[in-house]
């Protein structure tokens, strides 16, 4: 049965106790509004690590719309009920002040790859987004961590400061889970409407095809330009950015001699979503 903790001193006590007698442990961790691209990510934890902990917390840090913050999905009754059928250990589930005590004074920083893309649009945000995963390592002391690749920036970020400020743990990217029609999940879709949600996966299906063209000889920015045309005429709006990006660094793209990715963040109604492919 999963075991719900609060208390970071707990918790050090528990995994302490883990790796006294040899275990490996692996962490994912999330804002909760659980659904099956975490659970792919648990299950993953658990084929690599001896003991899985999932953290659930929203990071007021990582938000820069207070009205974001606030619409926030909760659930942590339901959350616990599929972390609980996926035999994970613990559910780490911290108040704001045992993670941000009165008097906290610390951000961890990363330059560079933080600014195109979410940070243009999201300033600061990969601050509270670093600062919250280097005290979840810390509190967990994880070997192992576990992150979706449908936020490619972020798990760029988090690759980054975890090499720079040599933490001890293997950050390991795992594949974005897919609905059936190609939308990628995300705790945000509950907030999408039927008539939204019909359009959504129309996102997918565009990026795939921008991609294919770009592989058939079509200019990138020709294609890229063609797939916000469709886009928009799908009926989304406000569209931030679509780009194509190199893998390593984020430097942007005007071809495939490298491996790259197309990213794109837009709106559907009052929803914000983003996605990313290999190309």
């Amino acid at each position: 049965m999963t075991e719900v903790i609060r208390s970071a001193d707990e918790l050090r006590e528990k995994v302490a106790g883990w790796k006294r007698s040899g275990m490996l442990v692996g962490v994912v961790p999330t804002m909760g509004a659980l659904h099956e691209g975490h659970l792919s990510l648990a299950r993953a934890a658990r084929e690599q690590s001896d003991r899985v902990i999932v953290t659930v917390f929203v990071n007021p840090m990582q938000f820069n719309n207070a009205s974001d913050l606030e619409k926030y999905p909760r659930d942590e009754a339901h959350d616990l009920a599929l972390l609980d059928s996926e035999g994970v250990d613990v559910l780490f589930a911290p108040g704001v002040d045992e993670v941000y005590p009165d008097g906290f004074a610390t951000t961890v920083t990363v330059s560079g790859i933080t600014e195109p893309l979410e940070g243009t649009f999201r300033p600061g945000h990969f601050d509270g987004v670093a600062t919250v995963c280097s005290k979840l390592f810390g509190m967990t002391q994880a070997g192992r961590a576990f992150f979706g690749e449908k936020d490619w920036q972020q798990l760029q970020v988090v690759q980054r400061f975890v090499r720079d400020l040599n933490i001890p743990v293997r950050i390991i990217g795992c594949p974005t889970i897919r609905e059936e029609d190609g939308l990628a999940m995300s705790s945000r879709n509950v907030r999408l409407s039927a008539a939204e949600r019909a359009v959504a996966p129309v996102l997918h299906a565009v990026m795939q095809a921008a991609a294919s063209d770009m592989r058939e000889g079509k200019a990138v920015q020709a294609a890229l330009m063609d797939a916000q045309a469709a886009l928009l005429e799908a009926g989304f709006r406000d569209i931030e950015y679509l780009e194509l990006r190199t893998v390593d660094g984020l430097r942007p793209a005007s071809d495939l001699s490298q491996p790259v990715r197309m990213l794109v963040a837009l709106w559907l109604a009052d929803v914000r979503l983003i996605d990313n492919i290999a190309v």
